[in-house]
């Protein structure tokens, strides 16, 4: 089951495709509004694994304050209000829309952050304080953004959606950091780096898969009935990541060395939608899974581009090569 688990997560973009198409074919033809019960365990199924291997610990640990500085001012001063002026461009008359939109650009840095870095030859350390810092400070800042942003337009409950956050980052942290000491405590650091921490993310996959057919099955219909629907939310969408993989990339060139720069780009464009998919869902009631839908299709956009640019990041972040000098020859002096 391991390997299964193992090889879907290396094929993630593959396997969302899969199960969008699933659910959305399961949607039409049937009455999906029961499987609103399943979203409370599949959200902890999503979550938790990925709070096991959270090395919280890193934060404390210096070296690279610049490069933490630098990726959230790009991350809370600069790609909300990208994502909030997108919305309000394409999706005028569509606030869940332009919710889901902006949802997906509020929660920094996933477990993907760390691996992406690593794939890059990054600095994985450096990566790893982003992911934490990044996800506890979107996860408080989230329902602030929300209300200022879309509170004229829809009913934002600031309550229900802490309340969410509380239960869906801070619990599973607290339970998953439990769970990480108690298994290095049974096992030792070196059995659970090495036997044990691997199997989780295949686990959390499990959840977002789940998520993404349940986010397509509930939407289904309203798709049916107006299949431009995807490709008109593919190109904010689009626009999005192009914007935040340029700025992360010309500040990560112009202030920061090689390895901190790439873990600078995974920092800020990779995105937390399983978080972001969970609240929209959890907090929003029905309408909630519109925004589920904006955030689905962002996973196709965050798991290819990331890896592109893998491709591409020993060129881009290659140093500039010395012009080589030109000889002019001197005449000799005459005897």
């Amino acid at each position: 089951m391991w390997k299964i688990l193992a090889k879907i997560n290396k094929n993630l973009i593959f396997a969302i495709t899969v199960m969008m198409l699933l659910g959305l074919a399961f949607g039409i033809f049937t009455q999906a509004s029961y499987m609103k019960a399943a979203i409370i365990p599949l959200t902890f199924l999503m979550v938790y694994p990925m709070m096991v291997n959270l090395k919280i610990k890193k934060v404390f640990e210096g070296g690279d304050a610049k490069a933490q500085i630098i990726t959230q001012i790009v991350n809370f001063g600069v790609i909300p209000f990208v994502a909030y002026g997108l919305g309000k461009w394409f999706f005028p008359d569509q606030p869940y829309m332009a919710l889901g939109l902006l949802l997906a650009g509020l929660v920094p840095t996933s477990g993907m952050t760390i691996s992406w870095t690593g794939f890059a030859n990054g600095n994985v350390a450096a990566a790893i304080k982003m992911t934490v810092i990044g996800l506890t400070l979107g996860s408080i800042a989230t329902p602030f953004y929300v209300k200022a942003f879309m509170g004229a337009e829809l009913e934002v409950n600031m309550a229900a959606v802490m309340t969410q956050i509380l239960f869906i980052v801070f619990l599973p942290m607290a339970a998953g950091f439990a769970t990480q000491q108690a298994l290095i405590k049974r096992y030792g650091q070196e059995q659970f780096q090495q036997h044990l921490a691997p199997r989780f993310p295949g686990l959390s996959t499990v959840g977002v898969l789940g998520i993404v057919f349940v986010a397509m099955a509930l939407k289904a219909k309203a798709i049916a009935a107006s299949p431009q629907m995807l490709a008109y939310i593919l190109l904010p969408l689009g626009i999005l990541y192009a914007i935040n993989y340029s700025l992360s990339t010309i500040l990560g060139k112009w202030l920061l060395n090689e390895k901190d720069a790439k873990a600078m780009v995974y920092g800020s464009v990779m995105r937390n939608l399983s978080i972001a998919l969970a609240i929209s869902i959890n907090a929003f009631g029905p309408q909630g899974s519109t925004a589920a839908l904006v955030i689905a299709v962002a996973y196709i956009i965050q798991v290819q581009s990331a890896a592109w640019y893998v491709k591409f990041s020993e060129k881009i972040f290659a140093p500039k090569a010395d012009k080589p000098k030109i000889l002019v020859p001197v005449p000799e002096k005459p005897q």
